[in-house]
């Protein structure tokens, strides 16, 4: 699985969707360092956030937003952390089920 850094348009979204949430400056002040995998690369999909914890699994949903792609076709992204609290997953689909296109600047 190749990992990279977050792009400027997904910090965007994370920043928006942190914002005003349990814990948010811990998790902000950690995205400039976290390391990304695509889960579905050229896909619609979205991204998992890499950890040196074994054993990681899903925990709660804590932000949900919904925006346009470029396309006019409605996008739903959802953030959820993992059973210890840590950034796990950022989830995004659009309802026609085409690759998403661009995040847009939040």
């Amino acid at each position: 699985m190749t990992t990279r850094s977050l792009k400027l348009p997904e910090l965007g979204l994370l920043v928006f969707l942190l914002r005003g949430k349990p814990g948010a400056e811990r998790l902000l002040a950690l995205l400039h360092t976290v390391e990304v995998a695509e889960i579905k690369p050229g896909e619609i999909g979205g991204l998992r956030f890499t950890s040196g914890q074994p054993h990681r699994r899903l925990g709660e949903r804590i932000a949900n937003t919904q925006f346009l792609d470029e396309d006019g076709v409605l996008v739903f992204a959802s953030l959820y952390l993992d059973q210890e609290g840590e950034l796990y997953e950022l989830d995004y689909w659009k309802t026609d089920d085409s690759p998403l296109r661009r995040i847009p600047a939040f």
